[in-house]
């Protein structure tokens, strides 16, 4: 089962999540600031935290950027009424993983949980497996059981991949696929990401397990198709 951590100084804030996760089976702590997160924390394996900006003592981004610098890879889910693109710039330059503003959606904000829980899963393996291929991160390898062929790739082209057939489904712009890969300060223009797209559609043309989809207007998803 996992456990979530939320950190809010609003009290009626910590009972409405606990009551939502909690019907989700979730096992739930709670805590008034970073400060108090902190300590729970050492008393507990947390699997995912969520977590206020705006309290006292400790905020959100300064308990974000502590545990960054711990080498920490907890995922976390900054849920604020700071609405404004600066206040997620900073949040996702800190070290957040994901970042919703209130009033809070129920079923949004379930969905999104799900989602890092998995992605943090995928992370700790370091291996994705579609079908009969298996994506290796720490080798940059895809293999395809059901032929025994193995390809190694390139740095980027894997990351590429393995973000793509980490969220099958997921349209990922151009400029998110960028940032993620190549980093927020990287002087390269996002055309690189076509370029290797079209790499990856070339390597693994004929493969049966996957494809990479163009969406127009938008970017790229990858489908599962075993």
């Amino acid at each position: 089962m996992f456990h979530i951590l939320i950190v809010d100084d609003d009290k009626n804030t910590r009972r409405l999540l606990t009551a939502v996760l909690e019907a989700e089976n979730y096992t739930v702590s709670t805590a008034e600031n970073g400060r108090d997160a902190l300590d729970v924390m050492d008393r507990t394996s947390i699997d995912l935290i969520v977590l206020d900006i705006m309290m006292p003592h400790m905020d959100g981004y300064a308990f974000t950027s502590l545990l960054r610098e711990q080498n920490s890879d907890v995922p976390i889910l900054m849920l604020t009424a700071k609405q404004t693109p600066t206040d997620k710039h900073r949040g996702f330059l800190v070290g957040t993983d994901d970042y919703m503003t209130k009033p809070i959606d129920e079923t949004e904000l379930l969905l999104r949980i799900k989602a890092l829980l998995r992605r943090a899963k995928i992370v700790s393996e370091r291996k994705i497996v579609i079908g009969s291929v298996t994506l290796d991160y720490d080798s940059f390898t895809v293999t395809d059981a059901a032929t025994g062929e193995t390809q190694e790739l390139p740095q980027k082209e894997f990351l590429l991949l393995y973000k793509l057939l980490s969220y099958p489904g997921k349209i990922f712009t151009r400029i998110q696929l960028m940032d993620e890969i190549w980093g927020v300060d990287s002087e390269t223009g996002w055309e690189t990401v076509t370029v290797h797209v079209g790499r990856l559609r070339k390597r693994f043309e004929g493969w049966k397990a996957f494809t990479i989809e163009s969406v127009r207007g938008l970017g790229y998803k990858a489908v599962k198709k075993e």
